[in-house]
């Protein structure tokens, strides 16, 4: 187990911390949450220190966290986040980057940063973040994590700063399969009758194609625990636009909506912001209304052409992101080109409102790359009862 002072994950100063209200599915668990949901007397800072200052301390605490609670688990503290939970490497130049306690060499992903290094470095056993383009998917994949990005929806993001709400979602990290569900029995609605899933396991060609070589075959024995619970998959072409069309479909839907969520805020307070945020922020002001009105056109067809696909309770799989997370001396112009490839794979269950979840199975280099199941909205307690079948089938934890 790391020192809480070396992995950096939690926001400085005092701790915001919580006893358990209840008792359930969670006792005995100790949890964090990302800093953009509210806990009644701590500030919430959203990653920045303008936000801190021009926003009061949180009156109440936010639903999803107060079900932890009456869950049985007991709050550990808050958990640094990317400004405004708008980036994908985890830095933040005012609050310090976390660790990667799995790659210390290495970034550990965003927005959900500090999330993910507690969690990682083993400082509790599970923690909330929020996934709008891949913030809790790409940190677990990066830090060697479970992570689900529920369906969109499914969750409660009442108490909690928003980025762009068409996407936002609550997710979580934990180290174990168990873990996982135990918390999705605790937060996610129940399944409807006949939603589970059928046993179809598709692999998604695009995602492949575009994972770097290294990380393909870091899959390889993961893939083969799935056929073994699953049978053999059948190869799709779920975006033959490209995962670049894809990409570009919504990052202008996110701006959009990130300006309109909050510009004003930025317009009237004139923040500071560390590198590169300040620059998406621009590129959201300046976002052309045809580019964005095309994304939803889009997104339209893409999300009934998916969920036609999973209807049945198909799954799809393919890399959570197509390579280990970039070296923390990485250039900007070589995180960005990450971010891009990346994007265009997080952007499948993004635009489709699907539920994903991804599994540590593999390393590159000795860093961890993640395996992405998707499923259709609905489906998520069926797809975490997956995630430990492999799990299981692989002898992981």
């Amino acid at each position: 187990m790391s020192r809480v002072d070396d992995v950096k994950a939690f926001m400085p100063g005092e701790r915001a911390t919580l006893a358990p209200l209840g008792h359930g599915v969670l006792d005995g668990l100790s949890f964090a949450v990302k800093d953009l949901f509210d806990v009644a007397g701590t500030p919430t800072t959203y990653g920045n220190p303008d936000w801190a200052r021009t926003h009061p301390t949180a009156a109440a605490t936010a639903p999803v966290v107060l079900d932890l609670l009456e869950a049985g688990a007991a709050l550990a503290g808050k958990t640094k986040t990317v400004e405004l939970a708008y980036g994908l490497t985890g830095e933040n130049t005012w609050y310090e980057t976390p660790l990667n306690p799995r790659a210390p060499d290495r970034f550990p992903g965003g927005s959900s940063c500090g999330s993910a290094a507690a969690v990682a470095g083993g400082l509790v056993d599970f923690a909330l973040g929020s996934d709008t383009g891949g913030s809790v998917r790409i940190p677990a994949s990066y830090c060697g994590l479970y992570g689900l990005r529920p369906s969109w929806g499914a969750i409660s993001l009442a108490g909690a700063c928003g980025l762009a709400p068409s996407f936002d979602t609550c997710g979580w990290f934990a180290r174990s399969a168990a873990v996982m569900e135990r918390v999705g029995a605790a937060l996610l609605p129940a399944e409807e009758g006949g939603r589970g899933l059928s046993g179809i396991l598709l692999k998604a060609e695009e995602p492949w194609i575009n994972a770097e070589p290294a990380t393909a075959r870091a899959l390889g024995a993961a893939m083969s625990a799935l056929e073994k619970i699953g049978g053999a998959p059948l190869r799709v072409d779920v975006a033959p636009e490209g995962l670049p069309a894809l990409y570009e479909h919504f990052r202008c839907i996110q701006a959009q909506e990130a300006w309109a969520t909050l510009g004003s805020w930025v317009v009237a307070t004139k923040p500071r912001f560390g590198p590169g945020v300040a620059e998406r922020f621009s590129a959201a002001r300046e976002m052309d209304p045809a580019k964005a009105a095309a994304g939803r056109a889009f997104r339209r067809a893409f999300r009934a052409r998916l969920h036609a696909v999973l209807a049945g309770g198909a799954v799809m799989v393919y890399p959570t992101s197509p390579c280990a997370a970039p070296l923390l001396t990485a250039s900007p112009g070589n995180q960005n080109t990450v971010r891009e490839a990346t994007m265009g794979v997080t952007a499948i269950a993004g635009l489709a409102g699907l539920c994903e979840v991804t599994l540590p199975v593999g390393q590159v280099e000795g860093a961890p790359v993640g395996l992405s199941l998707v499923a259709a909205p609905g489906r998520d307690h069926s797809l975490l009862r997956l995630a430990g079948a492999i799990a299981e089938e692989l002898g992981l934890e």
